[in-house]
């Protein structure tokens, strides 16, 4: 008997790239990546998984996207939330929305890589909490014990960065920004660095207050898009 699931499957192992797949579990288990133990890999590009998802969102129930997040594959995990973003993105209806939010705070702990959660959170968790005016629930992330939480709630703020409003990412990226793993230092500075894209006045007198305490992965990303020689005073300690 078909199902909707065993269709999604096989259209990503149709786009297997053995070489790929063979690769990745190496390149991981060495510690050079930033997966998950345990992940398990198919080698299929980005592009095809959003075809995928584009193609069966709107047919997929949240139980079956549900089982297809629990799965040990990557692909897998990382197609149910480019299907969860697009369900999300298309309702207008507040309920099917809060549905949603609850699903994917009930399966947080399977969005447990750098791609899941950078590609999922901010347009899923972020755009509710922006637009509901539920802060909250980012702090309570950023409050966790387990790091993929707060790298989540970090992240999420991304979406009120690209709105023009600062101060929830400065906000948790101080609570932050002392954490012993370098997943969090490279959030934080990507956040930094995103605002000041956005603002680099915000970026430069955040930088003068926290730039000397910050680990040096995190201002390395906060830095990157300034001129070459004011990213020189502060790697120096000049400013």
């Amino acid at each position: 008997m078909r199902t909707i699931l065993k269709d999604i499957k096989e259209s990503l192992a149709v786009l297997s790239i053995p070489e790929k797949a063979a690769f990745f579990p190496k390149f991981f288990k060495t510690g050079k990546g930033e997966y998950g133990e345990g992940d398990l890999f198919l080698g299929v590009k980005v592009p095809d998984q959003r075809a995928v998802a584009k193609e069966f969102y709107a047919k997929i129930s949240l139980e079956e996207l549900g089982e297809l997040l629990c799965s040990p594959y990557h692909e897998h995990r990382l197609t149910a939330l480019l299907m969860l973003i697009s369900k999300f993105e298309k309702t207008k209806d507040l309920a099917i929305k809060e549905e949603i939010i609850n699903f994917y705070l009930k399966h947080l702990d399977y969005v447990n890589n750098w791609d899941l959660v950078d590609t999922s959170c901010y347009k899923i968790l972020g755009r509710y909490a922006f637009e509901n005016q539920k802060e909250n629930l980012l702090r309570d992330l950023a409050a966790s014990e387990k790091m993929w939480y707060k790298r989540v709630a970090v992240v999420g703020t991304m979406y009120y960065v690209k709105k023009g409003y600062f101060e929830l990412t400065k906000e948790l990226v101080t609570q932050n920004l002392y954490h012993s793993h370098d997943l969090m230092h490279k959030a934080n500075g990507w956040l930094l660095r995103e605002m000041g894209n956005k603002n680099e006045a915000e970026l430069i007198s955040y930088l003068n207050q926290y730039y000397k305490e910050m680990p040096r992965t995190c201002l390395r990303y906060a830095i990157e898009k300034l001129d070459e020689d004011l990213r020189q005073d502060y790697l120096k300690g000049r400013i």
